[in-house]
């Protein structure tokens, strides 16, 4: 890594947000921003609100070499910070426009995981009301939002669905519309994605029946598995299922894709969760520990996602003026 060169690219962090994971972006941020110093990059840091106008004003007063999105759930993750940022023609970290909004749709992700044949769990989307009013999927099954990151929002229903009314009535704080999934018991794993290899397999131990954002941000008693110790055939499967998925959406940089597995079914048994597009950034996080398992550093990492967006935008500044030309060619 050329600190020396690196001194010379000016990054604008973006950091906060408007979703329900704002906390998760600034507390995560603060090891992005002190990772990308160490580098010597020449960092500046933006606290994102919902004002994309103030937004733009801020990158035009910086003007960034390259943007490092460090934003998660809506606004950030959906497509919507992509988009700003391929207007004003800033090179950015992770995932495009299309493969984020995508991957931030679960009904959407789920359909396409099935076109390329990996296995997913049956869902409906189905309303507040109808989930409590009618038979929709046998429980046990899982309520989620459809369109929320960081496992914000899950709520399992237990099998007599006894738990059910109270909590989707008193405190359901979603969109109205919301997927519910069959409960696929067994092991929760999840496999990193960087440049389109996968990077290996964690298995997650948590207390909860279901790693929820509870597990995820609060309770430390989680253990974090790595190698994930599992029948060599479902650690392969789930490598290859989830560079299939993150080929397939498009995805750049690091993506993390989540599964279910239940040992009962052997090889059948391996369920897609989700793909998410803006993972948890520490060296502590799921998604970078399984890089640096590989023998890479956190910083190392972070440089890597800033040069990896340099190269995507010089290939795609090359591939418009290629086109270009043969457009003035062929008229």
């Amino acid at each position: 890594m050329d600190k020396q060169k690196n001194a010379k690219i000016k990054v604008a962090l973006l950091l906060g947000g408007w979703s329900v994971e704002r906390m998760v972006s600034l507390t995560k941020g603060k090891a992005v921003e002190a990772a990308l110093k160490e580098g010597g990059f020449d960092v500046h840091v933006i606290d994102v609100r919902e004002s994309l106008a103030k937004l733009m004003v801020e990158l035009e007063n910086i003007k960034p070499d390259v943007v490092f999105n460090n934003l998660y759930g809506k606004g950030g993750e959906d497509g919507t910070i992509q988009a700003i940022l391929e207007l004003l023609d800033i090179p950015y970290t992770h995932s495009g426009v299309q493969a984020s909004a995508v991957a931030m749709d679960k009904p959407m992700t789920k359909a396409i995981a099935r076109g390329i044949g990996i296995s997913v769990a049956d869902e409906l989307i189905c309303t507040k009301a109808e989930i409590t009013t009618q038979n929709t999927i046998k429980p046990p099954y899982v309520i989620k939002p459809k369109d929320e990151g960081s496992s914000v929002g899950i709520y399992m229903v237990s099998a007599d669905g006894a738990n059910l009314l109270p909590k989707i009535q008193a405190d359901w704080p979603f969109d109205d519309r919301v997927m519910i999934e069959s409960y696929i018991p067994g092991e929760e794993l999840t496999v990193a994605v960087l440049d389109g290899k996968a990077q290996a397999v964690t298995k997650i131990i948590a207390k909860q029946p279901f790693f929820d954002y509870q597990a995820k941000y609060v309770d430390t008693t989680t253990v974090y598995q790595l190698p994930a110790e599992i029948p060599s055939e479902i650690y392969d499967l789930a490598m290859s299922n989830a560079e299939k998925l993150y080929a397939k959406l498009g995805c750049r940089g690091i993506a993390r894709c989540d599964f279910r597995y239940n040992d009962k079914q052997g090889k059948d048994g391996l369920y897609l969760l989700e793909i998410n597009t803006q993972p948890g950034l520490t060296a502590e996080s799921i998604g970078p520990s399984q890089v640096i398992y590989n023998g890479s550093s956190f910083v190392e990492l972070c440089a890597h996602l800033i040069e990896d967006a340099l190269c995507y935008d010089k290939q795609k500044q090359e591939r418009h003026t290629q086109d270009r030309a043969a457009s003035q060619i062929a008229g």
